[in-house]
């Protein structure tokens, strides 16, 4: 067995085992359609394996010859539309399909050319490139620009130049005189090499994308609170975390909010009525919140909502139309007339480091605003300098 046949059978192997790992992933990914276009690229690409040895070693070597190009190409635009399905870009299918069979045309047309020359070495390898590079294209128009996606466009460019590279090297190499004799020319063997490191690279790559899609989706629903579908205490933080990492220069306001009298809704009406008081806050909080605000449920019927960039006297205002708000929100389920009220408590801080004092300050607040009555909105007095000193 020389190189080149070594290589061909590695890469359809890398290819199958690439194909099966994508299916897998499809099980878990919220982007399932799109690792199931890539598995079946993969599959498809892998074929041309077969073929390039079934030129070699069979009496149809055109037949073959042809096949392994549309394998090939196939396998390409097929990635593609998984990584726009992955990206969110349109796939444009009928586009890809008539750009498919305009290759193959092209492809028999150069066939019975001199193979070695400039115009058979481009014609041939311009549809992989051209195909290649509309997947690098499909994730530049995304909106996604996380370090990942950035490598993504790199690494696809390059891939994409490696095929006027290979154009070069068969024109000074040489190719074989006939498609029949490819396989054991020396250009076969650096071809099939360069396939086959980017034929790893590009499914790691992808793989990598996928991966860090599921890892996020499970980080997500660690910190989701189930009932209320808001953050939960350890998610609460954590996007706090992140929104002060952006924006570390206050002033921003902690509003702490608490469902008054909550232990007699469950005990009058029962947990499910309960439950449907803890969403309808949840949600009243959410659709009111701007939409870089942190809506958290610390527990029970305790909720929080930190609105960065916000002054006391601004975060005063929110926290009045939520107490409003809720008081006349009908709860689906309770008597038409029954209406629930909660209390909050309002102070702000200037950065990460006086976070936790301003909760301790919320929490006072709310405190005063339940020994007032409940159903009212207290702030504490300590914060006041801090929110005239922000203007």
């Amino acid at each position: 067995m020389n190189g080149a046949n070594y290589f061909l059978i590695v890469n359809f192997l890398v290819g199958i085992s690439f194909c099966t790992v994508f299916l897998i992933v499809s099980t878990r990914s919220r982007s399932r359609i799109a690792a199931r276009w890539i598995a079946v690229a993969y599959a498809v690409a892998s074929l041309s394996a077969i073929a390039e040895l079934l030129v070699a070693y069979s009496d149809f070597p055109k037949v073959f010859a042809i096949a392994a190009f549309m394998s090939v190409l196939a396998g390409l635009l097929l990635i593609r539309v998984g990584v726009a399905r992955l990206y969110g870009v349109p796939a444009h299918l009928t586009a890809l399909a008539g750009f498919f069979c305009a290759a193959v045309v092209l492809d028999v047309f150069i066939y019975d050319l001199p193979r070695g020359t400039w115009l058979h070495a481009l014609s041939y390898q311009t549809p992989f490139a051209l195909a290649m590079l509309f997947s690098a294209i499909a994730v530049i128009r995304s909106s996604r620009r996380e370090p990942i996606d950035r490598a993504m466009v790199v690494l696809l460019s390059v891939a994409t130049l490696q095929f006027p590279v290979k154009a070069v090297i068969a024109v000074l190499v040489g190719a074989g005189p006939t498609a029949k004799d490819y396989v054991h020319s020396p250009y076969a063997l650096v071809s099939q090499s360069m396939t086959g490191v980017f034929v790893v690279l590009v499914g790691l790559m992808l793989l990598s994308v996928f991966v860090l899609e599921i890892m996020e989706e499970a980080r997500s629903d660690s910190e989701v609170d189930a009932l209320s579908s808001v953050f939960n205490r350890r998610g609460f933080d954590a996007g706090c975390e992140r929104v002060l990492r952006r924006q570390p220069v206050g002033p921003h306001a902690l509003i702490l909010c608490d469902i008054d009298h909550f232990k007699r809704v469950n005990d009058t009406f029962g947990h499910y009525s309960g439950d449907r008081v803890i969403r309808t806050f949840a949600d009243l909080l959410s659709n009111s919140a701007p939409e870089d605000a942190v809506v958290g449920r610390l527990g029970g019927e305790e909720f929080c909502v930190m609105l960065p960039g916000v002054s006391l006297n601004a975060a005063m205002l929110f926290a009045q139309a939520l107490r409003g708000s809720m008081a006349m929100q009908p709860i689906a389920g309770l008597p038409q007339t029954f209406r629930v009220t909660a209390s909050f408590g309002v102070s702000i801080f200037k950065s990460s480091a006086d976070m936790s004092a301003a909760m301790r300050f919320a929490d006072n607040a709310l405190y005063e605003a339940k020994a007032a009555g409940r159903n009212c909105v207290r702030q504490h007095q300590s914060v006041m300098p801090i929110a005239m000193a922000a203007g």
